[in-house]
Parts: structure tokens; sequence; C-alpha cells
């Protein structure tokens, strides 16, 4: 068993918020409270997206940014190369990133969308906008490998940069073509795709980057992690639940008044999320990767950049066109699926064959691993 695998030490763990118990029922009222919101208070939403980061309502930006900054002050750089060296790891998240995934997408769009062109498309968009934010806490929150999760985002997020157009270009347009179905492009350049990975994982990274470098240089590890990290952990699930609530006010006009619409553009959502998690944990089992990798593997899988799949489709289509309306139901599916996928994980985890939990139920925690 890797270094990676080792369990959290009890002094760090201690007893479990109320917010890590309730994490599934905190989430339920953040949605709630969102839509009420966004029901209750004309104007709401205009006044959220007022103002705009790379295409992203400034409150959405704030709340990623929390949202991930704690979790990436807890991954150890020091050991960053022992993920790098694992080309199982890399080639498989690549394989199911890049090849399996907006093929995935782009076949259960046209399965259950042939008729609604604008929710196809978008979900189209979707699926080519691979895994940055919130990936990162479903990954923590299910004890996967946090280093290899902050590799794999990277990796992708380089993939991303250099594919996005390309890919969509392929999607939308030259695969249709040669399928005899309707065409269609994407307004997207290189540069607007490498400003929301810079921004949405940039700033957070380099931020954690230098917390952790300059704090342990100042106070040790020790002190670091058995004092800073517990501090700042649970902002990470603060954030989670600030941007949920934001994501379900700006678009709950549109949620209530259109429920049948949400429903048919749900559906694909939830096969994709199962069938990218589903395959990425078989994959990662069948390879040997361990508990910790192979669910990392999972869920750098199966998450999506829905910061960027917003942006480019609001800036294509208008924010109150049907590409757009999908992809904010991306993430409002993505939220409840993968909480319940993380439980999942977390029930799994026995059959690695890994030492039971020191906390049973096993504990949706954010606390730093020891070594």
């Amino acid at each position: 068993m890797s270094e990676a695998t080792t369990a959290p030490h009890p002094a760090v763990i201690g007893k479990l918020s109320t917010l890590d118990r309730f994490l599934p029922v905190w989430i339920g009222v953040a949605m709630v409270a969102g839509l009420l919101l966004g029901r209750m208070i004309p104007g709401l939403g205009d006044a959220l997206s007022a103002v705009e980061l790379d295409g992203i309502s400034l409150p959405i930006a704030l709340g990623l940014l929390i949202m991930m900054y704690p979790v990436l002050a807890k991954v150890r750089y020091d050991r960053l190369d022992t993920v790098t060296g694992d080309r199982r790891l890399l080639v498989g998240s690549l394989a199911l990133n890049w090849v399996l995934g907006p093929a995935l997408m782009f076949a259960l769009a046209w399965t259950f969308l042939p008729d609604l062109p604008e929710y196809r498309t978008g979900l189209i968009i979707v699926g080519l906008a691979r895994c940055i934010a919130m990936v990162i806490i479903w990954n923590d929150l299910a004890c996967g490998d946090r280093e290899a999760a902050a590799v794999l985002v990277a990796v992708n997020s380089v993939f991303q940069v250099v594919m996005f157009a390309a890919l969509g270009w392929f999607y939308l347009s030259v695969l249709p073509g040669w399928l005899g179905l309707e065409q269609t492009t994407i307004d997207t350049s290189v540069w607007q795709i490498a400003k929301s990975v810079l921004i949405f994982l940039g700033i957070p990274l380099l931020a954690g980057y230098l917390t952790r470098r300059y704090g342990e240089k100042a106070k040790g590890r020790s002190w670091y992690e058995e004092r800073f990290l517990p501090r700042i952990g649970p902002w990470a699930l603060y954030g989670l639940l600030f941007t949920i609530v934001i994501l379900f006010a700006l678009q709950g006009d549109q949620i209530t008044s259109n429920p049948v619409d949400v429903v048919r553009i749900a559906i694909p959502l939830l096969a994709y999320f199962a069938i990218m998690w589903g395959g990425g944990y078989l994959l990662g089992a069948a390879m040997g990767l361990g508990y910790e990798r192979t669910t990392t593997l999972a869920f750098t899988a199966a998450g999506n950049n829905f910061e960027l799949a917003i942006a480019v489709a609001i800036a294509t289509y208008g924010a109150s066109s049907g590409q757009a309306l999908a992809g904010v139901v991306g993430p409002l599916i993505e939220v409840p699926v993968l909480v319940g996928l993380v439980y999942v994980s977390l029930a799994l985890r026995k059959r690695f064959h890994q030492p039971p939990p020191l906390i049973s139920p096993p504990p949706i925690s954010v606390a730093p691993k020891e070594s």
C-alpha cells in the first residue's frame, strides 16, 4: 500500500462536524433555497449575472475559487512525481476524458434529444468540457488520491486548451455531416478556453501551492497539516454550498417554468454520469490502481467543467438560449448524482482489501492525510 492510501490520523479527524455528517441534507437545502430565491426575488438572476468573470457570474466564480482553494492547499506537491510516473493512470484518464466522454455525450444527446437541437448542442458542449473544479471536491469527499486528482485535472486542462475547439468542430459539424444529421458550430477561441483554465484552476492551484510551501517553511508540516488545514478545510464545502445556491437561483425561473425540458435534459445526463463514473471505476480496478487512484480516475472521468460549457454556450448562443440552459442543468444534475456516487465509492472501499476506516460509516471529511 502506498503512502497515499494511508488512513487519516484520528487526532486530525476528530469528531465529524455537523456539516460533514449531513452533507446531502445541506446540498438539498441549498438547491431548494436557490430555486426559491430565483422564483421569489424578481430580477435576482439579472443582478447575479450583471457582473461576470470570463462569462461566469462573479458570485459563482468566487464560490468556485473558495471551494477549490482548501483542497488544493492540502495537496502534498512533493508527491506529484509518484503520480506522473503512473502511466496507466494518465493514459486511462486521457482515454476516458478525450475519447469516451465526448463520444458518449454525442451519442446520448442524439438518442434522447433528436427533436431539440438547442438542448442537444448544449449537452455536446458539456461533454467536451472536461473536469476542473467540483471534481476536486468529490474526489476529496470520497477519500481519493489528492495528488493524483491535482495532476489529472492539470493534464486534462492542458488537453482542454488544445482539444476543445477541435473536438467541438468535429462533433457539431464534421461527424453529423458524415452521419447525415443536422450540423452546427461553436464560436470559441483557444484564448477563451485558456482563460477559463487559468482562472478556475490556475488561481486556486497557485494559491494552494504557495500556502503549503511557505506555511510548511514557516511552521513545519506538523503545524500545517494538524492545525492550519483543519481550519480552512470547511471552507471548501461552504464554497460548494454557496455555488449551488447561486446556480439554482440564476436558473430557478427557467427550471420551474420548463420542468419537462429539464427532465428531458436530465435523462441523458444521468446516463452519462453513471456510465463515465462506472467506466472509470471498472477501468481503475482492472488496472489494479487501488482504491484511492481508482476513485480519482472515476470522478475525474465523470466530472465536467461546467464553467467553460456555460461560458461558451452564452458567448455563442446567448444567455437565454436552450444551449445555455442545457449547460446550467449539467451541474444541477451532476451535484446530487456525484454526491450519491461519493457514498457508493466509500461503500465499495472494502472490496479493495484495505484496512477498515477509523470511523464507521466511512466519513465524508476534508481532513488532511498523514503519511
